[in-house]
């Protein structure tokens, strides 16, 4: 698909911010008084910066890894990496954290890479719970560890500000792969570090 954020043309961009001045006048105001005159150019700006994972190629943060570790075989966790992003059906924001934890077989990665991979998949239009299996089978398939862990707590503007209109929710979704899945011990002990238990 040619019309990633980083490609859009100015007769693009100029169609997003009509766009945008058509919402303003079907919801009945009017895009050219004053304090709506620049708005279908901030959101367009907006939608670049919130959307601008469609540029990125998450696998490519975890390609440097390092296997002089002194021996290290336990488990690496990431715990609270805040993220928000915007579920696909109503563009309504999602926000919460993710945790993320590998149990190494032979490399690691740089901690802050872990957290791109989590914002680089964020930063699309989203479900949690796609967002939470791109983000662990990203990191399966890219470093080959002997188990993944992901789990999201986020809340959802879709259910809190409209719909049921339910603030306070928190959706929680998890993906164990390898050990985390297969072995009670491994899970028990990547929960216990993440504090669900």
């Amino acid at each position: 698909m040619d019309e990633k954020p980083g490609n859009r043309t100015d007769e693009q961009r100029e169609r997003a911010e009509e766009a945008v001045r058509e919402l303003i006048r079907w919801i009945g105001d009017d895009p050219e008084r004053e304090g709506l005159k620049d708005t279908p150019r901030r959101v367009a700006s907006a939608f670049m910066e919130y959307f601008q994972g469609y540029d990125e190629c998450p696998e490519k943060y975890l390609q440097r890894t390092f296997e002089q570790v002194g021996g290290y075989d336990e488990i690496v966790l990431l715990r609270e990496v805040p993220f928000h992003s915007h579920c696909e059906h109503h563009l309504a924001p999602i926000m919460g954290k993710v945790h993320v934890a590998y149990l190494p077989r032979d490399r690691v990665v740089g901690i802050s890479k872990l957290a791109r991979v989590v914002h680089a998949y964020a930063k699309r239009l989203q479900v949690q719970e796609r967002l939470t299996a791109e983000i662990a089978d990203c990191i399966w398939k890219a470093l080959d560890p002997l188990g993944v862990a992901v789990i999201i707590e986020a809340t959802h503007a879709c259910m809190t500000c409209r719909g049921v209109e339910t603030p306070g929710v928190v959706m929680t979704t998890s993906r164990m792969m390898g050990a985390f899945r297969d072995d009670e011990k491994s899970r028990q002990e990547v929960m216990k570090l993440i504090g669900f238990s």
